[in-house]
């Protein structure tokens, strides 16, 4: 069972039982805790995490609106699947708006780019790490967590909403081929190129380096799917 803080009233500054039954829901999505096809009831999923149903009920609604679950009539909370086609549309939708993201932070002022350019070097150096120390999970961990900075320092947040929801539908496709892809090294060389180029101001080339990034990154997963039969993932 998940413990979670039992509590109905959320200090300030805290989580609020829906977000924790939000945060915790879609982690065990993620992690295969709760696998594509998953059923439920949502009480069964509230007496797993140890909550009551109202918070579980309100998490699943945003979870719905976002495609990691459908609610079916008498049938309670199923877990979507992912199938190849589906992972093509989302990195098309991935392309567009990390070429976006990376054009905005180059057209920024100096005072705001190079920093973000700092942050993201700093990141790159720890998928660097990780690399040198045959860390593939930790390498997966500082790779999400440069997209997804490259993202807020856009300063979007709509954006930076809709990225997310899709990044979050393709986590596990990711992580179940982490260890069948050819070592990631590209990834930190295109990742510094996209940054270099953020850092120079210019635009029109962090646009042009993110989405090429991200292109031979579907180029690489989508052919392995469909060499390894994964219809749904």
């Amino acid at each position: 069972m998940v413990r979670m803080r039992s509590s109905a009233e959320s200090p300030a500054g805290k989580p609020t039982l829906v977000e924790e039954a939000y945060e915790a829901l879609k982690r065990a999505i993620r992690t295969n805790v709760f696998a594509p096809g998953y059923q439920g009831s949502e009480q069964e999923i509230a007496l797993q995490f140890g909550m009551s149903r109202t918070p579980v009920h309100e998490a699943v609604i945003r979870l719905q609106e976002e495609g990691l679950v459908r609610v079916l009539s008498r049938r309670g909370v199923v877990v979507c699947a992912l199938s190849p086609e589906d992972m093509r549309e989302i990195y098309e939708v991935v392309v567009a708006l990390e070429g976006a993201a990376a054009e905005l932070i180059a057209a920024q002022p100096a005072e705001a780019r190079v920093p973000a350019a700092e942050e993201l070097d700093a990141v790159n150096a720890r998928m660097e790490a990780a690399l040198a120390a045959e860390d593939l999970v930790a390498w997966a961990e500082a790779d999400e967590r440069f997209h997804q900075l490259l993202v807020e320092r856009s300063g979007n947040a709509r954006l930076l909403r809709m990225v997310g929801t899709v990044m979050d539908q393709s986590h596990r496709a990711r992580m179940l081929t982490l260890r069948l892809r050819p070592k990631p090294t590209l990834s930190v060389q295109e990742h510094r190129g996209i940054v270099a180029a953020i850092r120079e101001g210019q635009a029109a080339l962090a646009q042009e380096r993110a989405k090429a990034h991200r292109i031979r990154a579907r180029e690489q997963l989508l052919p392995l799917l469909r060499q390894l039969g994964m219809r749904h993932l």
